[in-house]
């Protein structure tokens, strides 16, 4: 497998075979919407199964939608890391039928490790939750071949 030259092309061969080896994002309907290197935008619909017994989306779903931007957004580079930590602050309730965004940025990297932020809105751009995670470079390439 050749590994794109343009930083953008990179990302996006990144993401489609994350994507292709992920079935718990696929299970929960977790869609790309954008990449870009160390910034990933996703989006899920909140279905009915999705919801707590208070019938509003259950705060797992929402952790596991930002908790996938950052994944995407940190493997972006063709170079594998792993969530170490992770915070949420859950600031509304996400409503069935509506449709998450979580927009992952980059904050910092250094060494072994990168920060990022994830903000989760809602349909009408209202925020919904936001979340801070830290990732740990481990061995390997996300792609076949050359990091």
């Amino acid at each position: 497998m050749e590994v794109p030259k343009d930083p953008d092309d990179l990302a996006r061969q990144c993401a489609e075979t994350m994507y292709s080896r992920d079935p718990a994002s696929q299970e929960m309907g977790i869609r790309l919407r954008e990449i870009h290197v160390g910034r990933a935008v996703m989006e899920m619909k909140i279905s009915a199964a999705m919801a707590n017994g208070g019938g509003i989306c259950h705060g797992g779903y929402i952790f596991s939608l930002a908790d996938t931007a950052m994944a995407y957004a940190s493997n972006s580079r063709n170079v594998s890391y792993v969530g170490v930590s992770a915070s949420i602050e859950f600031l509304s309730a996400g409503r069935l039928g509506e449709t998450l965004l979580a927009v992952a940025t980059e904050e910092h990297r250094a060494g072994r490790t990168a920060t990022y932020r994830v903000a989760v809105t809602d349909s009408n751009n209202e925020p919904i939750a936001q979340f801070l995670g830290r990732t740990y470079r481990v061995r390997g390439n996300v792609l076949e071949g050359p990091a």
